[in-house]
């Protein structure tokens, strides 16, 4: 375990394992600390050249040779805590004028804005997608078009996805094509009846995002996932327009 966090720092191995050998001995050669470490007095050297930079080790000339000395183990706290700054420093960077900057290259629709799913494992990243997106929204809901075939697959690879909705206190308005449906909490729902058999098929809007979910062959579940500000309002146009008829 210690070694695993030591490596986080940015340490490899064979550093963690010449550390500890001049924690051992205290200030010494490099050919006792080679025999301790049980590394060739090569890499040994090497080594000591990494941890000196990195500032954990320190020498002293003794005639024609350096002993070398290891710094108190309360640097690694010094280094982690130094770390934690520059990644704090990176993050608001890249939230401020690196991604800003980077989103602007992009043209306002590409194929890099549609993305395709299949399998269960699809269908529970989109849905995964959903929630995570959704929570992030000033007003947590969001709208569906759900016909009733593709209710029972639907979330059959995340079978918790509701309580997860509602744990977040996400809203959701159906429009549900045929009739049943669930009537869950946090959750509105009109119905539109229709006649003869229906296609599965699932829409979420939840802008600047759409997701159609419907069934291939053999019940097989995919998903088409539309990151487009213009698709996801004139969707929503639609539903709020027909939300108020029904």
């Amino acid at each position: 375990m210690q070694n695993s966090i030591l490596e986080r720092l940015g340490f490899d191995q064979r550093e963690i394992t010449i550390y500890r050998a001049l924690l051992s001995l205290g200030p010494s050669p490099i050919r006792s600390i080679a025999e301790k470490a049980g590394i060739n007095r090569g890499t040994t050297y090497d080594c000591l050249k990494v941890l000196l930079q990195k500032g954990i080790v320190s020498y002293l000339p003794k005639g024609k040779r350096r002993l070398f000395s290891p710094r108190d183990p309360e640097v690694l706290l010094q280094l982690a805590e130094q770390k934690q700054l520059e990644i704090s420093n990176t993050i608001q960077q890249l939230k401020n004028s690196i991604i800003p900057e980077l989103n602007h290259l992009k043209p306002n629709f590409t194929a890099a804005n549609v993305q395709f799913y299949e399998g269960d494992d699809g269908i529970e990243f989109v849905l995964r997608d959903i929630l995570s997106s959704v929570s992030q929204m000033s007003e947590r809901k969001y709208s569906v078009f759900s016909s009733k075939p593709i209710r029972s697959h639907l979330y059959r690879p995340f079978p918790n996805y509701t309580a997860q909705r509602i744990q977040r206190k996400i809203g959701v308005r159906v429009i549900a094509i045929g009739e049943g449906g669930e009537d869950a909490e946090l959750s509105q729902r009109k119905w539109i009846k229709t006649e003869g058999p229906v296609d599965a098929a699932y829409i979420a809007i939840y802008p600047p995002k759409c997701a159609i979910i419907s069934l291939a062959s053999n019940n097989y579940p995919t998903a088409v996932l539309i990151d487009s500000k213009e698709v996801s309002t004139a969707q929503q146009i639609i539903f709020d327009t027909l939300w108020e008829m029904l």
